[in-house]
């Protein structure tokens, strides 16, 4: 498999991103918060974007892709559930659909909890996932218009991937996920390893996305419902379900 991917900021904390398949010279971007940053990138490198895919309707992730795609001829794919909140769509699409971009067969997966009709975005030869403001690193996003049961039915799916799966969400949150999941177990040696390679990176500005979906099973509170350590951080009794586990947690991110 021959992909080479970037990761682009965006705006204030946004990312974008893009992939070259260099075997058959296709290029497509992930979200567009600002079409200025990857037509930069696209005219750096001579390449010629074809696809622009969405992942739900938040201005922050859609508002360039009209712009660029008037500039580079790209088609946008987005959402059929969302498509009266997105740019106009040249192929809507639903969970479960199968976009051969390339040489790759990227599959279109149902992320509802952010937003309703959000969607992410699985390319298995390549193991990269991009989830938008669904699974994000080290967290989750809020819930706007899912419920806590939408959002954790999403996560449980991806967390289902191969562990070795990259992560690609939507914008640079990793230190504010932090030190929530520290302010539960401040203790907790992964968390402190992660919280310090992190500080590294943005005090160079390097992006920590993307992220393995195994570092994400390991740290990550709204991942780890299963775990005793979690529940007893959280005041909750053995007992309590992987749902009630995320329900509270997401319950205290939204106070912290």
């Amino acid at each position: 498999m021959t992909l080479e991917l970037l990761t682009i900021p965006c705006l204030t904390d946004n990312y974008a991103y893009l992939w070259h398949d260099t075997a058959t010279d296709t290029v497509v971007a992930v979200d567009v918060p600002d079409a200025v940053p990857l037509m930069r990138v696209l005219t750096e490198r001579d390449w010629q974007l074809h696809h622009i895919l969405l992942t739900h309707h938040h201005d922050d992730h859609i508002a360039g892709a009209e712009a660029l795609a008037q500039a580079t001829g790209a088609k946008i794919i987005g959402a059929a559930a969302d498509a009266h909140r997105l740019p106009p769509l040249d192929h809507a699409v639903r969970p479960g659909e199968v976009l051969p971009l390339g040489v790759e067969d990227v599959q279109v997966i149902g992320a509802d909890g952010h937003t309703l009709g959000h969607i992410a975005y699985y390319l298995p030869g390549a193991g990269l996932l991009f989830s938008g403001d669904s699974l994000m690193s080290w967290g989750c996003g809020r819930l706007f218009e899912g419920s806590p049961a939408q959002m954790h039915d999403t996560l449980t799916r991806m967390a289902a991937l191969p562990p070795e799966t990259q992560i690609c969400s939507g914008h640079e949150y990793t230190l504010s996920n932090g030190r929530f999941a520290l302010s539960l177990e401040p203790d907790h040696p992964a968390l402190l390893e992660r919280m310090a390679r992190c500080e590294a990176l943005r005090k160079d500005d390097l992006p920590t996305l993307p992220v393995l979906l195994s570092e994400e099973l390991l740290t990550n509170p709204f991942l780890r419902g299963a775990d005793p350590a979690l529940r007893a951080a959280l005041g909750l009794p053995e007992s309590a379900d992987p749902l009630a586990v995320f329900t509270e947690a997401r319950s205290r991110k939204d106070r912290f």
